[in-house]
């Protein structure tokens, strides 16, 4: 089999669609984050990590600990030769022996490690089926010595049971109460305390909900509820006082700190394999009857082989509605594979890492996350729209976040949230031409209905009350960046770019307003538009760049003055976005960008970092110089500035940005960056961090899905407009050709792109050349060939 960027750790599969660990001792947890929609795990190539069912924090169902150094928390399955009493772990933890052979695939749904350990190789496959909440671990063992092995497995996992972490273990664990079915060789485990208030308003009054379960489908041996009974006073997960004896001592109830455990005995001759199917889960706790059939449809073998293919077919369908091809495989892999599944499965449906054990909806996050699926199903996108404006108040603030299962949410007057609803709505339209989606109702938070379309009126209009006495927007508790905490806390500090954002905002949804037949706002966003935007040049430019933001006494942030933060990323590459800067101000900003902040390992956010803290600023400058927002490079902010690249026609330029972050790349020094190959993170240091280039926060960010339409709206050109796709590359001068899959309104564009020498430059579709480079859209469910004929 062919590998792709490999490095002394591991390496992509020949398709990409799995990377492969070789050794279980990478620079980081290099974890998989696997959610088909409401159930699901984390877990790392040691094997650690935590499962959950629809909010990883609030509903977690296994204890873990974030210790990204230690990575000692997971759900373990041990291995123990009952002729030598030799036992080692499937995962390399909690054992740690040394394998004679050891490799995690993780796939696209799945991950899987495959051992060898005393002449028995070991294969545990693990996964979620997409519509049943239970987690299988599919576990197969070849004897390839030349004596029969006796050979005892023994599960491992804590039992959590709600929120997490519960950090008060010797308070929560008396709560827990555990019971073993000999029928279904099941342990079943119940909480009789849940920390979300119950309907009355009481706290620390309510059951967990659930009942968790950790099955097997072979003949239980033995079975532990128990953590003393399993370690031994004192001991350790490395060496259990029951992995050395060989037996459990079948304890359950409600008097100990719970686990589950079971343990199976198995013989295998020279040569032979043998298979086991092990379950974890949780139903609601008046689905009895569901969990005895989620527990039987599953312990067939046959049904688990069926599920996995089908889950393999799931993800492949939705994420291969769009498909690349151009000379960089690291940009196919990303976006034809990678970029999507974190995106979709990390912070869409997961909505967690190992950085951050979520559950919660930012209201900005998940709204740009949903962007992703514009190119893919845009019906889920206009449901996250929908989701999210029933998170708004009528008069037009909303929660910056709340938690699925307790409606629980947070207020603040943090000032760039409520645009996103308008913002992503405006792509929504442009991809989809659904303007009948505005006319659909959802209630405000007070119950009250609405159309989207007020909805998303509200939010601008919120906004706009939202001013200064020079007409740029407040910042409030902070704009994109939350670290500017302090920066308008008393109700005076400015943001240039909340002003660049409203701006374009205003812009385009004049358009909405005209096609909504409502003609008196169109004009006036049209006038309150322009009136922005010479606010902005009047009072946010400063000679060579624009400034960030105007503190609540008058200090300003970005500005040639500044002897730290003298330069903010957003602040010039959303001036070219949004068209706040003339051309010739536009390449004067970029110049600046390139002179200040355009680094080897991507743009950062500012420069210089702050070197101590600014209390009128907030925590912001309290990070560590050159860690993540203080001077470090934010992925997310980085790939705006891929996008005003492309802008500028400066596809070179673009593509070599894109292409310093992006991860396979990065993951051929991967002691320096640290983090997985195969995912973005959600920073990396800058110059001002003795650790310039070290990766952090991977998985839980939102740069997946923008580093994706950044590669297919700015790099490759294909740009949903208001009446079809734009064809507008910005491509590096060695690529001769590419092709692009895209679906869009109703039908599939296959499109070709050819550099030519000496013919006329255009494009085609199905033979007809097209006067302009706008695809109107055909919606006739058919494939249409585009070849686009480009110098």
């Amino acid at each position: 089999m062919m590998t792709v960027f490999q490095n002394k750790y591991g390496y992509f599969d020949e398709e990409g669609k799995e990377y492969v660990i070789t050794r279980p001792d990478t620079p980081r947890p290099w974890v998989n984050v696997i959610c088909p929609g409401d159930y699901g795990l984390v877990i790392s190539q040691t094997g650690g990590g935590y499962s959950w069912k629809t909010h990883a924090s609030l509903n977690r169902i296994t204890r873990w600990e974030q210790d990204l150094i230690r990575d000692d928390w997971g759900k373990y399955v041990y291995l123990r030769d009952d002729n030598t009493g030799y036992f080692w772990s499937l995962t390399w933890k909690p054992v740690c022996q040394n394998p004679e052979f050891y490799q995690v695939h993780h796939g696209i749904g799945y991950s899987k490690f495959i051992s060898r350990n005393y002449g028995i190789r070991s294969q545990l496959t693990i996964f979620i089926p997409k519509d049943d909440p239970v987690e299988i671990w599919w576990v197969e063992l070849t004897n390839e010595s030349n004596q029969e092995k006796t050979l005892s497995l023994f599960t491992y996992l804590e039992w959590g049971l709600g929120v997490a972490p519960d950090s008060h273990r010797e308070f929560h664990k008396i709560f827990i109460e555990t019971e073993f079915d000999g029928k279904l060789n099941t342990l079943l485990s119940r909480k009789r305390f849940w920390e979300l208030p119950n309907e009355k308003g009481q706290h620390w009054n309510r059951d967990w909900e659930y009942v968790a379960f950790h099955s097997v489908n072979e003949p239980v041996v033995s079975f532990e509820g128990d953590k003393e009974n399993f370690l031994g006073m004192y001991g350790s997960l490395q060496a259990p006082a029951a992995i050395k004896k060989g037996r459990l001592t079948n304890s359950c109830g409600k008097w100990g700190d719970a686990i589950g455990s079971l343990h199976n005995q198995v013989k295998i001759s020279p040569g032979e394999s043998i298979q086991l199917v092990y379950l974890l889960g949780a139903v609601k706790k008046e689905e009895m009857t569901r969990l005895e059939e989620l527990i039987l449809k599953y312990q067939n073998l046959k049904t688990v082989e069926k599920a996995f293919t089908e889950v393999k077919r799931f993800w492949n369908q939705l994420l291969s509605t769009l498909e690349v091809k151009t000379p960089d495989v690291g940009f196919n892999l990303m976006n034809n594979v990678w970029l999507k599944y974190q995106a979709i499965s990390g912070r869409i449906w997961g909505r967690t890492g190992y950085y951050q054990a979520g559950g919660a909806y930012g209201f900005r996050d998940q709204l740009q996350d949903s962007q992703i699926f514009l190119l893919i199903d845009p019906d889920k996108t206009a449901e996250q729209i929908k989701l999210h404006a029933a998170h708004q108040f009528p008069e037009g603030r909303v929660n910056h976040w709340w938690h699925p299962l307790s409606e629980i949410g947070a207020e603040n007057n943090i000032s760039d949230n409520l645009l996103w609803l308008p913002f992503v709505t405006i792509k929504y339209l442009k991809e989809t031409g659904n303007f009948d989606f505005l006319d659909e109702k959802v209630p405000y938070k007070n119950g009250e209905e609405a159309t989207i379309y007020q909805h998303c009126c509200q939010a601008i209009e919120y906004s706009l009350s939202k001013r200064s006495k020079r007409g740029l927007p407040l910042i409030g508790d902070g704009d994109w960046n939350d670290g500017m905490n302090a920066v308008g806390f008393a109700g005076k500090g400015e943001s240039i770019w909340l002003g660049h954002f409203l701006y374009g905002i205003l812009k385009d949804f004049t358009i909405v307003a005209e096609k909504y037949d409502d003609v008196n706002r169109a004009a006036r966003y049209r006038k309150e538009a322009k009136n922005l935007k010479k606010a902005i040049n009047d009072y946010g430019w400063n000679g060579e760049w624009y400034i960030r933001a105007v503190c609540d006494d008058g200090y300003v942030m970005g500005s040639k003055e500044c002897k730290e933060g003298k330069i903010f990323l957003n602040a010039q590459t959303w001036a070219i976005l949004n068209d706040v800067a003339d051309e010739e101000r536009a390449k004067k900003v970029f110049r600046s960008v390139e002179k200040y902040l355009i680094r080897e390992y991507g743009p950062i956010l500012f420069y210089p970092a702050y070197k101590k803290p600014y209390p009128n600023i907030g925590y912001l400058s309290r990070y560590a110089p050159g860690v993540r927002e203080n001077g470090g490079l934010y992925t997310h902010a980085a790939t705006w500035a891929v996008l005003a690249a492309c802008k500028l026609g400066y596809g070179e330029k673009a593509y070599r940005i894109l292409k310093s972050f992006l991860p396979p790349y990065r993951g051929q020094n991967p002691d320096l960056y640290k983090v997985e190959p195969y995912v973005t993170p959600g920073n990396v240091d800058g110059p001002d961090s003795p650790n310039f280039g070290r990766g952090g926060w991977s998985w839980y960010t939102g740069s997946a899905a923008w580093t994706f339409l950044v590669a297919i709206e700015g790099i490759l050109g294909i740009k949903a407009e208001w009446d079809g796709l734009r064809i507008e590359p910005a491509i590096p001068t060695e690529w001769e050709e590419f092709f692009v899959s895209r679906q869009y309104r109703g039908a599939t564009y296959q499109i070709y792109f050819k550099k030519i020498q000496k013919e006329e430059a255009g494009i085609y579709i199905d033979g007809e050349r097209l006067k302009g480079n706008v695809i109107f859209p055909h919606g006739d469910g058919k494939i249409h060939k585009v070849e686009v004929f480009f110098k």
